[in-house]
Formats: C-alpha cells, sequence, structure tokens
C-alpha cells in the first residue's frame, strides 16, 4: 500500500505518562526542520498550542497515525471533527487519569456509521 510506505511515523498528543510511555517504546522522532512527534500537555499548555501541533501533525508527510489522549482531543473536539482525511489516522486512546469513553470519539462514530453491524456477525 501506497499509504503504509517505508519512512512513516506516529505522533502522539497527551500527558506526560503517554507520551512519555511512548517515548520509551521508541517513538520519538525529530523531523528534518528538527520538529518532534510530540507534545505533551499540562495544565499550563495553552489551547492554541494543542491545536497548532494537531494541524502541523495532520499536515505532515512522514506522520500516519496520531494518537491523542482523549481529554485533549475533547479540548480541541472542533479540530479534531474537521480532520476528515483517512491518512494520518486519528486515535483517542485513554490517559491513566481519564478512561476511554467511546461515546465521545467522533472518529470511532463516523466509522461505525460506514459499516452495517450486520458486517460483524
Amino acid at each position: 500500500m501506497a499509504s503504509a510506505a517505508k519512512g512513516k511515523i506516529m505522533a502522539v498528543i497527551g500527558d506526560e505518562d503517554t507520551v512519555v510511555g511512548f517515548l520509551l517504546g521508541g517513538v520519538g522522532e525529530l523531523n528534518k526542520a528538527r520538529k518532534p512527534n510530540y507534545l505533551i500537555v499540562d495544565k499550563s499548555t495553552e489551547l492554541q498550542a494543542i491545536e497548532d501541533a494537531f494541524k502541523t501533525f495532520c499536515s505532515r508527510e512522514d506522520i500516519a497515525i496520531i494518537l491523542i489522549n482523549q481529554h485533549v482531543a475533547e479540548m480541541i473536539r472542533f479540530v479534531v471533527d474537521q480532520h476528515t482525511a483517512s491518512i494520518p489516522a486519528v486515535l483517542e486512546i485513554p490517559s491513566k487519569e481519564a478512561p476511554y469513553d467511546p461515546s465521545k470519539d467522533s472518529i470511532l462514530g463516523r466509522a461505525r456509521g460506514l459499516f452495517n453491524p450486520e458486517d460483524f456477525r
């Protein structure tokens, strides 16, 4: 598949525990412009910085998947909902502090609309 070409990476936006966990797993990278593929969100992180990181990750050619803590995605829901491209894929994940709630995941909701429940029986 062309979309799964060699050299595609993941980006992570989330709390410190989530991002550090993925960095320890080898996900962290810097692109040619020395920009990281992750953003640690804490109480002092401005909404604009989260939005800008998400939009930047969506526009980068080297990123195939964006992992974002669901509670962070809720902060910028209107921006996440505007992303309709399949690449990069956006996956909302739980954090230690906030469990995953499928009813809040707009991307999962769109995916459910694509399939008939009978397809899975």
